[in-house]
């Protein structure tokens, strides 16, 4: 993502739990449910916060891309 840009947070479930640290997640956004592939935010990674499937968590996306995201907060 680049310096400076807007970015949407989306709340969601996780569903899947994928390679990599990437999960697919159900996002429950105002124009649908829509499911997104998301990878752990920098923070998640370094204090270790387990995310499994079933977790309510929010999401940051750019406009451009509405199919990826980055997980920030685990609620």
């Amino acid at each position: 993502m680049k310096t400076g840009e807007k970015l949407l947070q989306v709340h969601g479930i996780v569903v899947e739990a994928l390679p990599g640290l990437l999960f697919r997640v159900k996002s429950q956004s105002s124009n649908g449910e829509k499911e997104i592939l998301a990878h752990l935010a920098g923070r998640l990674k370094l204090n270790r916060i387990k995310v499994i499937p079933g977790d309510k968590v929010i999401m940051e996306m750019t406009n451009e891309n509405d199919t990826r995201g980055r997980i920030v907060r685990r609620l």
